[in-house]
């Protein structure tokens, strides 16, 4: 079992958290606490280098996206794995969350 990890950039007009390990139970409580202090911007969450979601992984980024939505601040996500991107499949998720190939499409740099 590997920890999730969040590495947090500012750039530009955002905020990149980068995921590394796994996000299940214990690691979205991280995650959701690393998204309550950031106060401004676009967020992107980089998943490329995740190991391992679970369905609370995924419960974590539907909450992030609608509460920074409600807020008029743009949530994005860079996709990870073939498996990490199966969860997004299997629920539909791919079809109702904005994912994109480079961070800076949304944070502008």
């Amino acid at each position: 079992m590997t920890p999730l990890s969040v590495e947090i950039s500012r750039t530009g007009q955002g905020v990149v958290l980068a995921l590394a390990g796994e996000l299940d139970l214990a690691g979205a409580a991280t995650l959701e606490r690393e998204l309550a202090e950031l106060d401004a911007g676009a967020v992107v969450v980089d998943l490329r280098e995740l190991a391992f979601m679970d369905s609370s992984g995924l419960r974590a980024l539907v909450l992030a996206a609608r509460q920074l939505e409600e807020a008029g601040r743009r949530f994005a996500l860079v996709p990870g794995a073939a498996h990490v991107m199966r969860v997004f499949e299997i629920t539909g998720m791919d079809e109702r969350l904005e994912f994109v190939d480079d961070p800076a499409e949304v944070t502008g740099s």
